[in-house]
C-alpha cells in the first residue's frame, strides 16, 4: 500500500481515499497502485466500495502532469498503462462501487468515475476533460464515457476541454444525484447501507450480466439472459431470499466473495 490512498471500513463498505489534496488528488503511479491494492482482496465484510479524494477541492485532477507524458504510458515495452490494469481490476470487482464526487473532477478523474457503478456529487463539484489544451486527448475515458453520456455531450466534453458544474453532470448521465457539501457522506452512508441489504451473489452477478449484454445483440442478450437467471435462481442467496421473503425476515446472505456466512462454498 500507500501513503497517498488511504483505507478504511465505513458502514459495510470499503472507503478508499486518494489523499493528495495538495496535488488536488492527481493520479501518479503510486496512487493507481495503490488503489489497485485496495481492490484486490477487499475485506469480507466490504458490500460496496467508496472511491473519493482528500478534502473538498478535488475528488481527482486527473493524471499528475508535473512527470511529463509518463504518467500516460512510462513505457512501450508493456502492453497494459498502470491506469488499464486499475480499469481491470475495477471491471472484475465483486461488490458494487460508488464514486463520492467531493470536488473537481477532471480528465483522468473522470476515468475513475466512470469505473463506479453509481455517482454521488457534491452541488460545488465541476466536471470536464481539458486534455485537448496539452496535446492529449482522454483515450482511456472514453471507454467509460460513451456509456454513461450521449454523443453529443461527449465531443462537448471532449473536442472543447471545458467544464461543466454538477447540475450538468446529473443531465447528461455522469452522476446519480447531487447533493449539498454537507450532506455528501450521509448520503454516501445510507446508500452503502442500501447495497448492503440486498444479495451480494445477485448484485455480482447483475454487474456481469449487465457488462456481457452490453456487447449482445437483442437475440443473443435474450438467451444469455434465460441462462442466467435459471443460474442464479439457483444459488444459496437465491433461496434464503426466497425463504425469508415467505417467512417475513429479513435474509441472511452470503459473502460478497460467493461463499456463505459459514464459510462453505457457494453452489
Amino acid at each position: 500500500m500507500t501513503d497517498l490512498v488511504r483505507t478504511e471500513i465505513r458502514n459495510a463498505a470499503l472507503w478508499i481515499t486518494i489523499d493528495r489534496p495538495a496535488k488536488r488528488n492527481a493520479m501518479n503511479a503510486e496512487v493507481l497502485a495503490g488503489i489497485e491494492a485496495a481492490l484486490a482482496n477487499p475485506p469480507a465484510e466490504a458490500r460496496a466500495v467508496v472511491l473519493t479524494g482528500a478534502g473538498s477541492r478535488a475528488f481527482c485532477a486527473g493524471a499528475d502532469l508535473s512527470g511529463g507524458t509518463a504518467v500516460f504510458a512510462r513505457t512501450l515495452d508493456e502492453p497494459t498503462t498502470d491506469f488499464g490494469r486499475l480499469a481491470r481490476r475495477m471491471h472484475g470487482l465483486g461488490p458494487p462501487s460508488i464514486a463520492r464526487i467531493n470536488g473537481d473532477c477532471l480528465a483522468g478523474g473522470m476515468g475513475l468515475l466512470g469505473m463506479c457503478d453509481l455517482a454521488v456529487a457534491a452541488d460545488h463539484a465541476r466536471f470536464g476533460l481539458p486534455e485537448v489544451g496539452v496535446g492529449v486527448f482522454p483515450m482511456q475515458v472514453l471507454i467509460y464515457l460513451r456509456g454513461l453520456v450521449g454523443a453529443r455531450a461527449l465531443n462537448e466534453l471532449c473536442l472543447l476541454g471545458g467544464m461543466i458544474d454538477a447540475a450538468r453532470a446529473r443531465e447528461i448521465g455522469l452522476v446519480n444525484e447531487v447533493v449539498p457539501e454537507a450532506a455528501l457522506d450521509a448520503r454516501i452512508d445510507a446508500l452503502a447501507r442500501r447495497l448492503a441489504a440486498v444479495s451480494p451473489t445477485a448484485i455480482r452477478r447483475g454487474k456481469h450480466a449487465i457488462a456481457a449484454m452490453a456487447r449482445m445483440s437483442f437475440a443473443e442478450a435474450l438467451s444469455f439472459a434465460e441462462a442466467a437467471i435459471a443460474a442464479t435462481a439457483m444459488t444459496d442467496d437465491a433461496r434464503e431470499g426466497l425463504a425469508a421473503f415467505n417467512a417475513r425476515r429479513a435474509p441472511r446472505w452470503g459473502r460478497p466473495d460467493g461463499s456463505a456466512e459459514d464459510g462453505s462454498a457457494e453452489e
